[in-house]
């Protein structure tokens, strides 16, 4: 379901630090995972003092993961904006987290405060628009998989927002509504397993009487390759994506074709990932418009980034290319 205002993201695994190899002793290239996973933004668990529930049954997680290793592959981290991202922790686990964003347009503010009360996960974001989100989000321990999310925006009219989500060995469902009286309602369903799943996302609005979205989507995926297929923007947009591992994960290679049924236009992007070192991860990324995006992306300490990045446009080089830095600090 889209979230009103820059929901949070999805939870992530946690990640371990790397740590460079002896001098004298070859270093092991990581997985071209491993640096963008120290970018994520929950502090340190608190499951032993807080009595975390069951864990969900794996599956096929959710319908907005279909595709979701492409869309990073050739989406993910690529700016041209300069952005500063400043997360120190609290002694009880509180993450606090401020960040800038400059554009050519404005300079954008945002600060976000996430904490643990018992099974409760809240997140309060406050940004230089003067507005503030609070997201709660809690597992119930009589049902494993459930997971309930309740937004609340303070500083506007718009209506709160409630979600749920259960995970299942061969399902992830999720269905959300606005807390009004008659609200939006999005459903969104996938069945299989983690080899194969098949799913669909669909819209209401109970206002109108009309189906607002209806999108269909499905993924294979093996040791070292994801494939998906969806039916978008209410069966006018037909998409194909994959990425795959290469080299002992050292390197990754993915594509995007997306095909418009009115317009007849067709959209090709192309990504390439390779791991330099341990620390150090570079991305190449072209579509048939002629934009070729690249960037280099090195672990300073563990969990802290540094990116720099471009894009330029090859049937227009007498433009100068943009240039984006993203700077991730954290303790």
């Amino acid at each position: 379901m889209a979230d009103p205002v820059d929901a949070p993201s999805k939870a992530a695994p946690v990640d371990v630090p790397s740590k460079p190899a002896p001098v004298d002793v070859p270093s092991k290239p990581a997985p071209v995972d491993a640096p963008s996973k120290a970018a994520q933004v929950d502090g340190p668990s608190m499951a032993a003092q807080c009595g975390a529930p069951p864990k969900a049954a794996t599956g096929p997680g959710l319908y907005s993961e279909i595709g979701k290793k492409a869309r990073d592959l050739l989406c993910k981290d690529f700016t041209t904006d300069q952005k500063l991202t400043l997360t120190t922790y609290a002694a009880n686990g509180t993450a606090i987290t401020a960040t800038s964003t400059t554009t050519k347009e404005a300079v954008l503010g945002e600060i976000q405060t996430q904490f643990k009360y018992n099974n409760v996960k809240v997140d309060v974001k406050a940004n230089s628009d003067s507005q503030v989100l609070i997201t709660t989000t809690s597992e119930t321990r009589y049902i494993p998989g459930l997971k309930r999310i309740v937004t609340v925006p303070l500083t506007n009219h718009t209506p709160a927002k409630a979600e749920l989500q259960y995970f299942h060995d061969y399902a992830g469902i999720s269905v959300g509504f606005g807390l009004h009286s008659k609200p939006l309602i999005n459903v969104s369903a996938l069945v299989g397993n983690k080899a194969f799943a098949l799913g669909a996302d669909v819209a209401y609005d109970s206002a109108t009487g009309d189906f607002t979205k209806y999108n269909f989507g499905a993924s294979f995926t093996n040791d070292d390759l994801y494939a998906a297929v969806m039916l978008n923007n209410k069966g006018d947009s037909l998409s194909a994506s994959y990425y795959q591992m290469v080299s002992n994960s050292q390197a990754a290679a993915g594509g995007e074709v997306s095909h418009s049924l009115s317009s007849h236009e067709t959209t090709t992007t192309l990504g390439f990932q390779y791991s330099l070192d341990p620390l150090t991860t570079t991305k190449v990324r072209y579509d048939n418009h002629g934009m070729v995006s690249a960037l280099i992306q090195h672990e300073l300490r563990p969990k802290s980034l540094l990116t720099i990045s471009s894009e330029f446009d090859t049937k227009a080089i007498e433009k100068s290319s943009k240039i984006g830095l993203s700077l991730l600090l954290k303790p």
